[in-house]
């Protein structure tokens, strides 16, 4: 839960961007296809296509075999993530024997995603009573998701992905012009006046910028079962949540 504070005391948000966002970064251009459409993504050291769509399927379908659900489970079979005890857990795991609604954040400091977390486990007693769990993958160290437990009491399960294997397999965006755009700059003010806090201290570690911080999330439904994919949204860019009904349809009906 973000604690208020007075917009005096909030850091300088522009000055913190320029110290995260570097400009003077070798990039190599790579052209990606968004649904109908091609958008142009500049990726750090490392060229990687990355898919960005919303996959919706209904809780109704006979055949778990679908071209879109079985390449979903075939790329996280393997994947493991660490509980806050470090236990590790294969992801397909979270959602094996029951309907689970995952979330996965851009990193354990990332205040879009402090938002994003609040505003899931807002959601999380209706969850429950459909018979979901609710969970939080963040692309970091075990510590760094207990810090995360610890300052925002997030109500749900809490995973750690130190190799960011499950945001490879499932192909999350990744990149500079994903990151820093004019849309995430406007959200991470409005976070900002909403009392929500970037933990620079996470931020700045090593696990998030050997990555360059560049990493987007998403939210998943599926289970029971680790075929039924119920549903799945790639974040476009920083700050590109999905619409909470939308998770709550797929969750709860």
């Amino acid at each position: 839960m973000a604690v208020p504070l007075p917009v005096s005391q909030a850091p300088p948000v522009i000055e913190r961007f320029r110290t995260f966002f570097p400009t003077r970064t070798t990039l190599h251009p790579k052209a990606t296809c968004c649904r109908s459409n091609f958008a142009c993504s500049l990726q750090p050291h490392k060229e990687k296509l990355r898919t960005n769509s919303v996959v919706c399927l209904s809780s109704s379908t006979s055949s778990p075999g679908t071209a879109a659900t079985e390449g979903i489970t075939t790329s996280l079979k393997g994947v493991e993530v660490f509980d806050l005890s470090g236990k590790a857990i294969p992801i397909l795991d979270l959602w094996k024997d029951r309907r689970a609604v995952v979330a996965f954040a851009r990193h354990f400091g990332c205040v879009l995603c402090r938002k994003r977390a609040d505003l899931l486990a807002s959601k999380q007693d209706v969850m429950s009573s459909a018979g979901a769990a609710l969970a939080l993958i963040g692309p970091g160290t075990v510590e760094q998701a207990r810090v995360f437990a610890e300052q925002t009491k997030f109500k749900g399960e809490i995973y750690a992905d130190p190799n960011h294997s499950s945001y490879d397999a499932l192909e999350f965006a990744y990149g500079v012009s994903k990151t820093f755009t004019p849309s995430a700059g406007l959200k991470i003010i409005q976070s900002y006046m909403e009392g929500y806090r970037q933990d620079w201290g996470l931020s700045f570690q090593k696990e998030t910028t050997t990555r360059g911080g560049w990493q987007q999330g998403g939210v998943l439904v599926a289970g029971p079962g680790v075929t039924n994919i119920l549903y799945i949204h790639k974040d476009k860019e920083a700050g590109d949540d999905p619409d909470i009904e939308d998770v709550l349809r797929a969750c709860c009906t």
